[in-house]
């Protein structure tokens, strides 16, 4: 009998709002209990701060330049390697529950096989689609064609109306405010807790693993839609968190003078979205100025993120009690993320971009190894990757990792990351929509954050963001142009270019919105 995986991943989450990671808004004890009894990493980032390239990295092992799949709307090649795969095929019992998004969701024909899996959550014919033979997919919404849409129009119709409608008739992302503050994509959802896709996704993983023999091993992707915008949770939790004592956040800067100072020192496209004369990319509304956000704002949509949290972190709990109560508790690896950041008043801003920083780039990531491994708690502090995880799972299987993964199995702790060379992290971004183009490359390395700007709509090719995260952890201060700094960024522009992932030929075309 071997070890079986439950990854667990949420949408849109910052590293801080775990009490583990210091975070004192949301309680989060549940995942707070898996970083004591595992490895905690203090610089996980991802290889892309937008969905769908970030979690076809986590399927793949692949930096997005290589899998394809640089921006939201392209979608992941139907023959892109999967690790799930390699663990189908090698015995292991595969599912994925809840938000996959390696296609768009949103296709009123259905064009991608993704969308178009049976309501049953099993594959066409009994095959498996990208290595997982079990699905049932969940977003943010009941909009599309998900399992979940499905089901909550079945069985639940009253409550369809409820959430927030993150896309407009346009198909572009929705500005209109809700909630007490106006905050954009707040709204107060009527929904019975039970009927919301976090419970839902917990009951159908749990419901999955109930279907199993206690002899099966078994891969499970736990995928959860929050807390992702938009901000509408069940009207029944929101009183657990009051908006109006929630604290600003370090990274809100308190004035208005203040934020110009600190966004007039970064590329210019910073600026221009705040001020709301550029969007370039589907990631946040484009009739939203940012400018307009106020302090109440933030600390709303704050609060509501918060209680989201609170939400994933029980329907975690229950279903690591069913692992336990089926007697699979000591020998199940446990690893919990998120593919990518939120702003959350960082900067005076909310949602997501082209923006590589740690309010998008640095990560939850817990992993806690079986009990029956032998392996010591312990906190890592050198950076690794999104890239890594597909690895990891191999190493969990003890299947043999594949040429074609980039990344390496994590460290288990500081030691075995200096010994096993975990030194630099790379993440990209490319966006080409609504005539704007911004494509940027990150180094981190060191204790600092070097992002080079290729030539686009925005910026020359000259420009550049370096932070120096020991001495300013909140990078209000772009030391690109500082004279004092210029060997050190040139070393770490030399190290990002030294180790660029390889380009997949022909690139991908962007194909639909989200």
């Amino acid at each position: 009998m071997g070890r079986k995986i439950l990854f667990v991943t949420t949408d849109q989450q910052r590293y801080d709002s775990l009490g583990c990671n210091g975070g004192t808004l949301a309680g989060t004890p549940v995942v707070d209990r898996l970083a004591s009894e595992g490895i905690r990493y203090t610089r996980a980032h991802p290889q892309s701060v937008v969905c769908m390239p970030s979690r076809s990295t986590m399927l793949t092992g692949q930096h997005p330049s290589t899998h394809g799949v640089w921006m939201n709307g392209v979608p992941l090649p139907e023959d892109a390697p999967s690790v799930a795969e390699l663990l189908r095929e090698a015995g292991y019992r595969t599912a994925l529950v809840g938000k996959a998004h390696f296609e768009p969701y949103l296709d009123p024909f259905l064009r991608f096989p993704e969308n178009a899996l049976s309501r049953t959550g099993t594959t066409p014919a009994g095959g498996a689609h990208r290595g997982f033979e079990h699905l049932d997919f969940a977003t943010h919404s009941p909009a599309g064609s998900t399992h979940y849409a499905r089901w909550l129009a079945a069985t639940h119709p009253e409550a369809v109306g409820g959430f927030y409608q993150v896309l407009d008739s346009s198909f572009q992302v929705n500005g209109a405010g809700g909630g007490d503050t106006g905050a954009p994509q707040v709204a107060v959802n009527k929904i019975r807790r039970e009927w919301y896709h976090t419970d839902w996704v917990a009951e159908h993983t749990i419901a999955w693993l109930d279907s199993l023999s206690p002899q099966d091993d078994w891969f499970c992707w736990m995928s959860f839609p929050d807390p992702h915008h938009p901000w509408d949770p069940p009207e029944s939790e929101v009183a657990r968190i009051d908006w109006r004592e929630v604290p600003l956040p370090p990274g809100y800067p308190a004035t208005a003078a203040e934020r110009g100072a600190i966004l007039r020192d970064k590329p210019r496209h910073w600026k221009l979205w705040y001020e709301g004369t550029l969007v370039s990319n589907y990631e946040a509304p484009a009739s939203w100025v940012p400018a307009t956000l106020t302090a109440d704002q933030v600390r709303e949509v704050n609060a509501r993120n918060a209680v989201e949290c609170e939400l994933i972190d029980e329907a975690l709990g229950r279903v690591m009690a069913r692992i336990r109560e089926r007697g699979w508790g000591d020998e199940t690896d446990v690893v919990f993320t998120t593919d990518h950041g939120e702003f959350q008043g960082d900067f005076g801003l909310l949602f997501k971009g082209p923006y590589h920083v740690d309010a998008l780039m640095r990560l939850p990531l817990i992993w806690r190894p079986a009990p029956v491994s032998g392996l010591a708690p312990a906190t890592v502090t050198r950076p690794v990757g999104l890239v890594d995880l597909a690895p990891t799972f191999c190493a969990v299987a003890d299947v043999p990792p594949q040429s074609w993964m980039q990344g390496r199995s994590l460290p288990v702790d500081d030691a075995d990351a200096r010994e096993r060379g975990f030194e630099r992290v790379l993440t990209e971004w490319d966006s080409e929509l609504f005539g704007v183009d911004v494509h940027l490359r990150t180094i981190t390395r060191d204790d600092w954050v070097c992002t080079a700007y290729r030539p686009g709509t925005c910026h020359d090719g000259t420009e550049g963001e370096l932070y120096d995260l020991a001495d300013d952890p909140l990078e209000q201060r772009n030391l690109w142009d500082d004279p004092s700094r210029r060997s050190l960024r040139d070393d770490l522009l030399g190290d990002l270019w030294d180790h660029q992932p390889p380009l997949r030929s022909p690139r991908l075309r962007l194909q639909a919105p989200v």
